[in-house]
């Protein structure tokens, strides 16, 4: 509490100066200054010169906005978010996997194989909740007219081969439709937004995804997929805590569309909302990464989460499985408070 006055006090000393010196500035009189501004700051002001007393006006503010900023650092470690190691190895069934889930209104982590949730990995399809969010957000994706015509390629999964709209390509995964969205993006916006949401290590040097040694389709690859672009389970939550949490610097109106396409379940008997993206890499065939990321609402707030399942050689991995453990965990986790 003394901490919080104190930066008060220099939050209001900023914004006093800053005043003050306005009034100089503009050539003020001195008559309106003394109407506006202490007796004493006027009465310094007649005896110095013009030059002097701005050097001491911005002296003296800029002093007081560094000491406010410093406590403000201090503060903000003080309120450092905790984080609480969990037994979930009961879902997991011997797989190598992580969890964490964040709890923003206690601003408390919950994680399970903490050092597997804090190592980076490729986010594969997880990442079109990010594309989506960028292509809505700049018109590049208009959910009601957002077909687009199918190649004639033939794809090994089905439901790509065809002209596609936007809510099938996010349900279907589809990796050609999302590859033409984020050409269109193109990369210095996609740059740009990554480094906003601080997105891992917000590599997309490997545009084309050259370093995917799974797979050469050019339709079928990028950076997101086993490539330069990397992020953690725990970074993957901040994540989405960035886009849907309470600073969110999105619009309503897209975020609420990509709500609608990560829905994947309503509780049943409850007002609980769960909502995700699955993803999953292979390399020489092997599935090395799958993953189900996003977040859970109710009446009482978000908590946002990530499952992530590396490589098991004696276990069966996908992202369903992820998927499956994210929302057995998750439910049970909201519906015991």
């Amino acid at each position: 509490m003394m901490v919080k006055m104190k930066m008060r006090g220099n939050y209001f000393k900023v914004v006093y100066w800053i005043f003050a010196f306005a009034f100089i500035m503009a050539g003020c009189s001195d008559r309106y200054i003394e109407e506006k501004i202490s007796v004493e700051i006027v009465e310094d002001v007649k005896e110095e010169p013009e030059e002097e007393k701005v050097d001491q006006m911005e002296s003296e503010l800029s002093s007081a906005i560094s000491e406010a900023e410093a406590e403000e650092d201090t503060m903000n470690e003080i309120t450092e978010p905790e984080i609480i190691e969990a037994d979930w190895s009961e879902y997991f069934d011997g797989l190598n996997g992580a969890a964490v889930v964040y709890d923003a209104s206690n601003r408390q982590y919950t994680m399970y194989h903490s050092e597997l949730a804090m190592t980076r990995r490729s986010p594969c399809s997880t990442f079109k909740i990010i594309s989506s969010l960028i292509a809505l957000e700049n018109g590049i994706i208009v959910p009601e007219d957002s077909t687009r015509i199918w190649s004639g390629e033939v794809f090994w999964n089905e439901d790509w081969n065809k002209d596609i709209d936007f809510t099938d390509a996010f349900h279907a995964s589809c990796v050609w439709y999302y590859r033409e969205v984020i050409d269109d993006i193109g990369r210095t916006r996609m740059q740009e937004e990554l480094d906003k949401l601080q997105y891992g290590n917000c590599d997309i040097s490997d545009w084309e995804g050259r370093l995917n040694t799974n797979n050469n389709n050019r339709a079928l690859t990028g950076f997101w997929i086993e490539s330069s672009l990397m992020i953690s389970p725990k970074e993957q939550v901040e994540v989405m805590e960035r886009i849907f949490g309470d600073s969110s610097n999105y619009s309503e109106k897209t975020l609420n569309e990509l709500k609608q396409v990560m829905l994947v379940s309503e509780q049943k008997g409850t007002d609980l909302f769960l909502y995700g993206k699955t993803g999953m890499g292979k390399v020489d065939g092997n599935v090395v990464d799958a993953w189900f990321t996003g977040f859970a609402e109710s009446a009482e707030g978000k908590i946002y989460y990530c499952v992530y399942l590396g490589r098991t050689d004696d276990k069966n991995v996908s992202s369903s499985l992820a998927k499956d453990i994210a929302i057995r965990l998750t439910s049970d986790i909201l519906l015991e408070e």
